[in-house]
């Protein structure tokens, strides 16, 4: 009877170690995932009625990964403040303080003809970027192998002093600089695959040796930039790489771009990956024109882990970006972070 017994727990162990995340992530059921986890109730205060860049995208996210098993088995971080310190490795002290002079308003303040301000803008802003910081931080500890952050506002638009294209603080460009200044990793990789170009992204490290950035995104589209033809400078030169794509186009022509860019990134060497999360390239998402899919989306999550086990042990950050409709950023989140566990 014992040898009967200790078999089936043989077969039951292996039995989960094949097939527990997909069993996991359709009963609720299964053990804590190696995928850390951003996300702060402060995000939810930024806000203004009728806005895309709206606190039901989180909401929608944490919905449909509650609804997919994964919420309670994500290992949360949480998330801090940036400080100004931390703020400035890429934003100027002047533009820090006008977005701290927002705090409390009584009143929305535009920044630009697109992004706003509230009274909750500046805590949440603030906790974007610290938390992003906080996940870098838990990655390279070893605390957790990948993470994502569920943070808003944006920031792949926001450039050194200018808030645009819903984007406060650029997170992304602060979570790079953040891991060589306290970490001392020398090179870091980011890909954007979000509908739109990362200008403030690109902006900032255009003429930077020690930081790649591969961009995927529409053209002709807003912003307008991220031409093919713009590459970097001087110490930069071939660092900036842009996958212009046309309006149509889906996961076929994004994971042939993104195989290119992540083989030009292998020479690199990156230490460290982060990814600008949109998921607005959606073939559902009511503001950009791309048709990809879930599938797609962890397909490239996938071909974006096998660099990043080769050069940068496997670290990886991902960054929430752009994503409007409710049903397709939750579902998207769901086969990334999947992907991203496996």
């Amino acid at each position: 009877m014992r040898l009967i017994i200790l078999s089936a727990a043989m077969t039951g162990l292996l039995a989960a170690l094949v097939f527990g995340l997909s069993s996991a992530a359709t009963d609720g059921k299964g053990p804590p995932m190696n995928v850390g986890l951003v996300y702060d109730d402060a995000y939810l205060r930024h806000a203004s009625p009728g806005h895309p860049e709206r606190p039901e995208r989180l909401s929608a996210i944490r919905d449909a990964l509650t609804k997919a098993g994964l919420w309670d088995r994500l290992v949360r971080i949480s998330a801090r403040p940036a400080t100004d310190e931390v703020l400035g490795l890429v934003h100027t002290p002047a533009y820090i303080k006008m977005i701290r002079d927002t705090a409390g308003t009584e009143k929305e303040i535009r920044l630009d003809g697109d992004t706003y301000a509230v009274a909750g803008s500046w805590e949440a802003a603030r906790l974007a970027a610290g938390g992003v910081c906080a996940a870098v931080d838990a990655v390279v500890k070893g605390e957790v192998r990948t993470a994502f952050c569920a943070v808003r506002p944006p920031g792949h638009h926001a450039s050194r002093e200018k808030a645009t294209g819903f984007c406060l603080f650029n997170n992304v460009a602060i979570a790079a600089r953040y891991a060589q200044a306290t970490h001392k990793l020398a090179r870091v990789l980011i890909v954007d695959w979000d509908v739109h170009h990362g200008n403030g992204t690109q902006d900032t490290f255009y003429r930077a040796a020690d930081v790649m950035y591969v961009s995927i995104h529409q053209s002709p589209l807003y912003p307008g930039t991220g031409a093919a033809d713009e590459t970097g400078e001087g110490p930069a030169a071939g660092h900036i790489l842009n996958f212009p794509l046309a309006p149509g186009a889906g996961d076929e022509e994004f994971l042939k771009a993104l195989k290119d860019g992540l083989a030009a990134a292998e020479k690199f060497k990156p230490d460290l990956v982060l990814i600008s999360a949109g998921f607005d390239a959606h073939t559902d998402d009511p503001i950009g024109g791309l048709k990809r899919t879930e599938k797609g989306f962890a397909e490239g999550t996938r071909l974006v882990k096998a660099l990043a086990a080769k050069t940068a042990r496997g670290r990886i950050v991902s960054i929430l970006e752009g994503g409007y409709n409710l049903d397709a950023l939750g579902a998207s989140v769901v086969a990334h972070i999947q992907a991203l566990a496996e």
